[in-house]
Parts: structure tokens; sequence; C-alpha cells
């Protein structure tokens, strides 16, 4: 059996502060409930699942709900908040910063403070900030601020601007989808090309991305035959890191890895937004049906992870 000491890079802090006073800042348009947490049910849950680091971050919606210098400074206490965290389990935790977004002049101050001053492991942006998507030009300060630094970026889902499904919360369905559409917009406007050090985990092995990406790669050259090639794009797609929450199995599982280079893959369980038992279904469908290797999954489990974050290793 692999060493199964694992880095959780998707796995989420709810801050009570936070939780208590988004229900009056928009709430969440996902329709999912927002879990109860704490540090030491956390913690729990890690020994249980042989997790030895989460890397925690901010949920959607994030801070979207809040207003001006309240959305800033709303970021600002969930990412001292986290540092406090980390400050108190080194070895436990590690803290993917909140930015203001779509605020851009306010996520890069929060960025630099985070990453600078705080020394937060990277950052975490959702999929789409009130329709717009991260390969937009308008984001390009932060895109530049985080590729200096060469910062791991968590790209978790946001809920679309669409309608729910009556009776079918977003993150079933909506979220793989809002992943799946930001990154293929990602890959067509150059944002992998255009700051090459920013290390980009998509969420969720990156919604359907393994399985219709030759669909996006094919189509493209026809509708633009000036732009680049198939292969180019394939190459393009393939610079994005993945990870595993909610998404492993006999199903999703071969069509991930024929696609998906194998030291970009991480581990993921989405706790606790996945709960406790949800998640550990996963984790035992990673470790047992999902055809893995003991390399595979000693590698996916948190050999990859740190080589992508130096303090762990």
């Amino acid at each position: 059996m692999p060493d199964a000491a694992r880095v959780d890079v998707h796995t989420h802090v709810v801050p009570p502060f936070w939780g208590e006073a988004l229900p009056s800042h928009g709430g969440d348009p996902s329709g999912w409930a927002t879990p109860a947490w704490s540090p030491e049910a956390h913690l729990a849950y890690m020994d249980d699942q042989q997790i030895a680091t989460s890397v925690l971050s901010l949920t959607a919606p994030s801070v979207v709900g809040w207003e001006g210098q309240g959305r800033r400074d709303m970021a600002r206490r969930v990412n001292e908040y986290v540092a406090e965290l980390v400050g108190r389990y080194t070895d436990r935790f590690g803290n993917f910063a909140t930015v203001p977004l779509p605020d851009v002049e306010g996520a890069v101050a929060e960025a630099e403070y985070a990453l600078d001053e705080l020394g937060a492991d990277g950052v975490v942006l959702l999929s789409n900030y009130e329709g717009v998507y991260l390969g937009d030009p308008k984001y390009a300060p932060l895109w530049e601020a985080l590729n200096r630094r060469s910062a791991v970026v968590f790209i978790h889902p946001g809920h679309p601007l669409i309608p729910l499904l009556p009776d079918v919360p977003g993150p079933l369905v909506d979220y793989p989808f809002d992943t799946t559409r930001n990154a293929v917009q990602m890959a067509f406007t150059g944002v992998l090309d255009q700051y090459p050090d920013a290390k980009i985990i998509l969420a969720h092995a990156g919604g359907f991305v393994p399985y219709a990406v030759m669909r996006f790669c094919e189509l493209q050259p026809a509708l633009e035959p000036d732009g680049p090639t198939t292969e180019e794009l394939l190459a393009k797609f393939r610079l994005f890191y993945w990870d595993t929450a909610l998404s492993s199995g006999p199903d999703a599982f071969p069509s991930f890895l024929a696609f998906a280079h194998h030291e970009r893959i991480l581990f993921g369980s989405d706790f606790p937004y996945a709960p406790a038992p949800v998640a550990a279904a996963f984790n035992r469908l990673l470790d047992t049906r999902s055809g893995l290797t003991d390399e595979q999954k000693t590698a996916f489990d948190h050999g990859n992870a740190k080589r992508i974050f130096p303090r762990l290793t």
C-alpha cells in the first residue's frame, strides 16, 4: 500500500463570522446549505482519512455579496483568520487566500498582502464573477501579480448566471459546467501562455474538460483557421493542474487519466461541503476503483502537491 499521508488541495474553511453574515449579503445562490464547521471537526476528518495537510479555501460565493470597502475588509478578515489557523496548526493547514473580486484593484492588493505578508500558499478564485470569466482582459493586473510570484491558483466553480434547475442545487451539475466554461475561455484566450509561472488548479477534475476536450480542440480551429491548431490547443489544456474532489471512480477516471498529465493531478475531497461520508466514499473509490498504480496513488495523494507547495516538503 502506498504512503497515504494526503495533501488535500480542495477543502474548505467556514469562518464563523463569514457564515453568520452570508445570509444578509446575498446568501449562496447555488442553493447549497452552509455546513457546520470547526477546526477540531476538520482535523478529526483529516485523521480519519489519512490527510496530513488541508489547504483551506473559502468557497463560493466567497465575498461577492459584500460591496465596496466591506468586500475588501471581509476578504482581509478571512485571510487573517486562516493565517492564524495555519500558525496554530502549521503542518496540518494551508491557506488559499481570498481576494475581493470583481474589484480587481482590491484583489491585486489583497493577493500581494496575503502572499507576501501572511505567507499564504496560494489564492482561490471563482470561475466567474458576475458572469465575467477569468480569461477576460479586465483580470490581467491580477494575473500579472500572481505570475510574478509563481503563485498556486485554485479555481473553484462559482454559480453561473443561469436559473437553478428545480430541486437541483447548483453544485450537482452547474458547478462542473462552470468550471468547464471557464477553462475553455482561459485556454482559448491564452491566459496559460501569458502567465506561465502561475500554477492553476481546476476543481473537480476540470468538470467536463477531460471528457469533452477533443470537441473543443477540433471545432475551434475550424471556426478560427488562423488560430491555434488542435494539437496546440490540447497542449494549452494540459497546462492546468487538476484535483480529484468528487471525481474518482471507474466511470470518470479512464478519461481523466488518459488526458491529464499524471504529475498535475492532486488529491481533493471538498470537505465539509461534501459531508464526511460522501467525501470518504470518493476517497475509497480513488483508492480501490479508479485503476491507479501504487506509484500514481502516492503521486496524487501528496507527491505532486509537494512539488508545487515548497512549504510542505
